[in-house]
């Protein structure tokens, strides 16, 4: 331990894990967008599916049994089924520089992007795409564009999300530990459920994820307002809404084997469970990547490293969609209820 205190990284976002970068690319007249994480280098994946209806992209091949070690993006996008597309541009880009995985000198190498989808399609934006939907090409221009700061709210893959009844949108958030690991998180919040408690007389605006903020990162107004009964959740959606997903990328730059990835995976999806109420229905698509950069390694005490590391990535994830809803913003020209017009 080197004595400093525990806290967000310089730009409180995953990309203050070393060898990330981020890219996003949204379309304001359809409502949707995409979001992509690109490594530095080939870096070690897994992931953890919760909800009972995703839309992913190649994430059997993440399985710690099967070939694939490593991956070179993940892929957040709205659009649905439609939004599977996104990586298909994240791919082709990649090739064209020569990054993936190869096994035949000559042969054009095969980069691996896994991905999730989450439902925007019912926003009022512009859908009559025909056969030409944009996430394809919004895929190439969001990795074209990736770099280390990251906008926050209605952009991306969380351009034409809801959280509940309230905007939702992408959020990130970081932490660097006082021994010298770094864990960030970045998520497309679209849930079914509230983020927000319903508070005393039911008009709450108070995060559930407030015991885990830092720095006042989404308005400091503390745990006070946490206050819920038995089917009491705050502002989620109408029943008659059930067409939801929540999707992120927790990431670590210690050295981690795809196992352990999974573990990490695993336990950063109670970061959702923190942050939003409820979550994981049969009708949600959640889905929680996690990545390794592999610049530090566990030391002789690995198991309880990586217990560390997964109980901050799920805080650190609470905190990201906390920051989602945060930031949020309407469309232009709609009149959409977003947090900061809550009254105080």
């Amino acid at each position: 331990m080197d004595g400093k205190r525990p806290g967000p990284g310089p730009r409180n976002a995953i990309t203050d894990v070393p060898g990330l970068r981020v890219g996003q690319a949204q379309d304001l007249a359809v409502r949707s967008g995409v979001t992509v994480i690109l490594p530095d280098e080939r870096s070690v994946c897994a992931v953890d599916v919760r909800g009972g209806a995703p839309g992913t992209r190649e994430t059997d091949a993440l399985a710690p049994e099967n070939l694939v070690d490593a991956v070179d993006a993940v892929v957040l996008s709205g659009g649905s089924v439609y939004g599977l597309a996104a990586a298909d541009g994240v791919v082709a880009w990649l090739g064209a520089r020569g990054r993936g995985y190869g096994l035949v000198a000559g042969i054009p190498p095969s980069p691996v992007v896994p991905g999730a989808i989450l439902f925007d399609m019912a926003n009022g934006g512009d859908k009559a795409w025909g056969e030409a939907p944009p996430y394809r090409e919004l895929g190439r221009a969001a990795v074209a564009a990736a770099g280390l700061d990251i906008a926050q709210g209605t952009v991306g893959a969380g351009c034409g999300a809801m959280a509940g009844a309230l905007k939702g949108g992408i959020g990130s958030a970081s932490v660097v530990t006082d021994d010298g690991f770094t864990v960030g998180a970045i998520v497309a919040v679209n849930s079914w459920g509230s983020v927000i408690a319903p508070g005393p007389g039911g008009r709450g605006r108070t995060f559930w994820a407030s015991p885990f903020e830092l720095d006042g990162e989404f308005g400091g107004l503390g745990s006070a307002g946490l206050l819920a009964g038995p089917d009491q959740w705050g502002a989620a959606k109408r029943p008659d809404e059930p067409r939801n997903t929540t999707i992120a990328c927790v990431a670590t730059d210690a050295i981690l084997t795809p196992a352990q990835a999974r573990r990490l995976a695993i336990m950063a999806q109670d970061g959702l469970a923190r942050a939003i109420r409820p979550v994981h229905a049969p009708f949600d698509g959640d889905v929680v990547f996690a990545l390794a950069t592999g610049r530090r390694p566990l030391g002789e005490a690995a198991d309880f490293v990586l217990a560390r590391l997964g109980a901050l990535a799920a805080d650190t994830l609470a905190r990201a969609v906390a920051r989602a809803v945060f930031e949020a913003r309407p469309w232009p020209q709609a009149s959409i209820p977003c947090w900061r017009d809550l009254p105080a």
